[in-house]
């Protein structure tokens, strides 16, 4: 195992990289039952969607894992599975079935961009200090998540007064109130584990997560009697996946998606709209996370430029991340792709492939135990992600902020992450103003041609957005 893994290389050791794995696994094992119950809405079947999640979850993972030897974990993407049912399946009429055609395509679109190197060029493209806020941003973007798990922050519609009288309404984030059983929860879960990694126990943030978990039993939070096995049974998944294997491509799905010429242009779009999304959500991902920690090192990011094949740790990972994506609307699910969450294995040590393994290995069993990992609450594992958030945000110290010229492109990349709760919506923001900068400055030609490429995709696909 030291050797396939090549653990010594790397500086860790298995019992590491497995903590790592549970840890990562508890923090994005709320999709288990976020995806389902936002593609149910569609009229898909709930254990259908939920066993087509593990499904896609695994073997994405595990491709992540044995084949790129890297510790990302892979499941449906969060915004992705809503684009999929409140933008294509309700706003534009689309049949899930059709939907889940559209995400098989975008599948094939990023594995051919990722072959042809479209992918690393895009990386390669993208300049060093923009790579630093994006470490940054992706750091704020996690601790918002854990913050907004917490229920830490109320989102309240207050009136605004202009001249005297109210005549608008806005959404003014506020401090949680804590009377609350679950804001108490979380505060206690985050001092806890404050605690431990301050002291750098060793598995602090699992440690946090579980103990959190026991303390929010008797607080009332986790109803350990309100554990249904039955109608969660892995036989009624079994069952119900029946209606969307192989779904897009029946009549419902692939072979009536293109049968209306006038709506042709649309569905390109869309698919184009997803592909750009799920590309830079993970390129986002793998920048912020793999440098400062050196799971992709300068030399592996160098290599891509000559590489040919799947000779570097990005390339394969690149290459998991786009396959997975059609592997999971096969099953039944949209987007399949790399979870930021993996940032807080990442924090527990994890450093080579096993860790994804660890993971693969417990969503395959959360098909039989699915619902006691149900009774882990998003209190329990915000503050791992509030912590690692905090960790990340090292990477805005090697940005020149007194240079306008890199500040303002690094703002907007960064804080548009969080402010957007979107990776792909910030590095857009940030991209758009770094062209922005560079053309008010007289120097164009420090643009490469990949970014004007790229914002004019961008650009379009806020227009198709507006236009939808």
């Amino acid at each position: 195992m030291d050797k396939f893994f090549k653990l010594k290389e790397n500086k860790t050791t298995i019992s590491t990289e497995m903590v790592a794995g549970v840890t990562t696994f508890f923090a994005m094992s709320y999709i288990l039952f976020v995806n389902p119950s936002i593609l149910s809405q569609t009229g898909m079947p709930f254990q259908a969607v939920f066993l087509a999640t593990i499904i896609a979850s695994i073997i994405g993972t595990l491709i992540m894992g044995l084949f790129a030897n890297v510790p990302y974990a892979q499941a449906p993407g969060m915004g992705l599975n809503a684009f999929f049912t409140f933008t294509v399946v309700f706003g534009l009429g689309y049949t899930w079935q059709q939907a889940l055609a559209m995400v098989f395509i975008c599948g094939l679109i990023n594995v051919l961009i990722t072959v042809t190197k479209i992918r690393k060029l895009i990386i390669n493209a993208i300049p060093e200090s923009m790579q630093h806020a994006i470490g940054g941003g992706i750091g704020i973007f996690v601790a918002y998540v854990g913050i907004k798990n917490a229920k830490l922050l109320d989102f309240t519609v207050q009136a605004e007064p202009v001249n005297g009288a109210v005549n608008g309404d806005s959404i003014v984030p506020a401090l949680g109130n804590f009377n609350n059983p679950e804001i108490i929860l979380a505060v206690i879960g985050l001092v806890l584990t404050t605690v431990l990694v301050v002291l750098n126990v060793r598995g602090s943030i699992l440690i946090g997560i579980v103990v959190t978990t026991i303390i929010a039993i008797p607080m009332g939070v986790v109803d350990v009697s309100a554990i249904d096995w039955k109608t969660n049974s892995l036989g009624n998944s079994i069952n119900e996946l029946k209606t969307t294997f192989g779904a897009a491509f029946g009549a419902d799905g692939m072979q009536s998606l293109f049968s209306d010429a006038s709506k042709i242009p649309q569905v390109l779009m869309t698919v184009i709209a997803f592909s750009l999304s799920d590309t830079f959500d993970t390129i986002g991902t793998f920048i912020g996370t793999g440098r400062r920690t050196g799971i992709f090192s300068k030399e592996d990011e160098l290599a891509l430029e000559d590489s040919k094949g799947f000779s570097t740790k990005m390339d394969k990972a690149l290459f998991a991340d786009a396959i997975a994506t059609s592997i999971g609307a096969i099953f039944g699910t949209s987007n399949t792709t790399t979870y930021v969450e993996s940032a807080a294995g990442i924090g527990a040590g994890g450093r080579t492939g096993l860790t994804s393994v660890v993971v693969a290995v417990l969503f395959a069993l959360s098909s039989l135990f699915s619902p006691l990992i149900a009774i882990v609450p998003a209190q329990a594992t915000a503050p791992a992600l509030i912590l690692v958030g905090v960790m990340m945000l090292a990477s805005f110290k090697d940005i020149e902020w007194t240079n306008l010229e890199e500040a303002i492109p690094a703002f907007f990349a960064s804080i548009f992450m969080g402010l957007c709760y979107s990776i792909s919506y910030g590095i857009a923001a940030g991209f758009i103003f770094y062209a922005v900068v560079k053309v008010a400055k007289g120097k164009f030609r420090e643009v490469s041609p990949i970014l004007w490429v790229v914002n004019a995709l961008f650009i379009l696909n806020f227009i198709i957005l507006a236009i939808l």
